[in-house]
């Protein structure tokens, strides 16, 4: 797609997207959001960037193979989800840990956040998946 006002568009609106699907995915756990929508609209940054730059750059921006993502999420998610089980607690009991950090307090890390984590790359990385074999099919007819 030839659009000016698209190709601006994106080049504003991705960088905002990203930040705002990590915001979703930080705030998931007492808000609504998480991993799920966070990847969805990380996953929108880049249909953008397809839409708009076409789907090799979409890919170059991403740097990854989607699949990548979607492995490595899925690693993350089992991992955080069979943590416990190392402790000798059921499955997917959340395990937290506090750090005292200078200068700005406590800090709790636990596997509920890898959980979410692991998802919101799942998301994100099948989005891709799907968004860019569609837009390849798409070029791949139009060229024949």
């Amino acid at each position: 797609m030839n659009s000016v006002i698209l190709r601006t568009g994106t080049v504003y609106l991705r960088p905002l997207l990203l930040i705002f699907s990590v915001f979703l995915l930080l705030g998931g756990h007492n808000q609504p959001g998480g991993g799920f929508t966070g990847g969805l609209v990380a996953g929108l940054a880049f249909v953008l960037e397809a839409l708009a730059f076409g789907l090799d750059q979409a890919r170059r921006t991403l740097r990854v193979h989607p699949l990548t993502l979607v492995g490595c999420g899925l690693l993350l998610s089992a991992m955080s989800a069979f943590f416990s089980t190392l402790l000798g607690k059921p499955f997917m009991t959340g395990t937290w840990w506090v750090w005292h950090v200078p200068g700005w307090g406590e800090l709790a890390v636990g596997t509920p956040f890898f959980f979410d984590l692991g998802v919101y790359f799942d998301v994100l990385g099948v989005t891709c998946l799907i968004i860019f074999s569609l837009l390849n099919a798409g070029e791949a007819e139009g060229k024949t």
